[in-house]
């Protein structure tokens, strides 16, 4: 492993401890594309808490985009070790790789989703293409459905961040909930976590077993979702189980 490789493999570990849980049952080879993947997903997901104003956070999120066409553009230099790492990867969509970057608009807005159809639009880029792309580097030439385990995992991913966005003067609540409080909305979130992982669990049903650490961290969501914290023990028993049953 090349310093920069770990120094990316250290950054999805302290981001994403339990993707990165799930990237250790890759293989060598697409393991370090992987971790370039998540590398790229947690530069795009402090965007929102790095920028002072909504038009820095754009400007960020522009500079991405224009990264990505350098990454499919041979000619072209590339300013992230994470995207120089991602280069001669196999099965890396282009289209995952947008649809992740324009999701993060969203969350530069105080209250981005009129109604549950814009958030849900907005956990299958930013979750939903995750897994695709994960699933793609892993097994190239898989283009998985992995909609309902996206969805699991955002859904998961904005309950555990509410404090933070509140806390930025933000909220991701759609409107049309109304002014609910935080019991309700761990409610709401609960019974969308459950019903897409019931959904995810056919969705994933036929992953080849080389694709499955795309995924094997879903599972927790459930975990999330009640209020708990796994630990470091639990989170890997959980995906190792996942991984050998074959079942989130």
């Amino acid at each position: 492993m090349t310093p920069e490789i770990a120094d990316l493999d250290a950054e999805v570990r302290r981001a994403e401890p339990e993707r990165w849980l799930s990237s250790r049952l890759a293989a060598p080879g697409p393991r370090t594309a992987l971790v370039a993947l998540y590398a790229v997903n947690a530069e795009l997901a402090k965007v929102a808490q790095a920028a002072t104003t909504p038009l820095a956070g754009e400007i960020r999120l522009a500079w991405w985009r224009e990264e990505v066409e350098a990454l499919f553009d041979s000619g072209r230099a590339l300013g992230h070790p994470a995207l120089q790492a991602l280069r001669d990867a196999s099965g890396l969509e282009r289209t995952a790789l947008e649809a992740m970057i324009e999701a993060r608009h969203a969350e530069l807005d105080p209250r981005p989703f009129a109604d549950e159809a814009e958030l849900l639009a907005h956990l299958d880029g930013a979750d939903g293409a995750l897994l695709t792309a994960a699933a793609g580097v892993l097994e190239p030439g898989l283009s998985p459905a992995l909609t309902q385990a996206g969805r699991a995992w955002g859904w998961a991913r904005l309950l555990r961040r509410r404090p933070l966005w509140r806390a930025a003067g933000r909220d991701w609540s759609p409107a049309a909930w109304g002014e609910t409080d935080d019991r309700e909305i761990a409610a709401h979130v609960r019974h969308r976590i459950q019903d897409a992982l019931a959904a995810a669990r056919e969705e994933t049903r036929t992953l080849p077993v080389e694709a499955f650490p795309a995924v094997a961290h879903i599972g927790l969501a459930r975990a999330y979702a009640e209020g708990r914290a796994p630990g470091v023990l639990q989170m890997r028993a959980r995906i190792v189980w996942a991984a050998i049953s074959g079942r989130l």
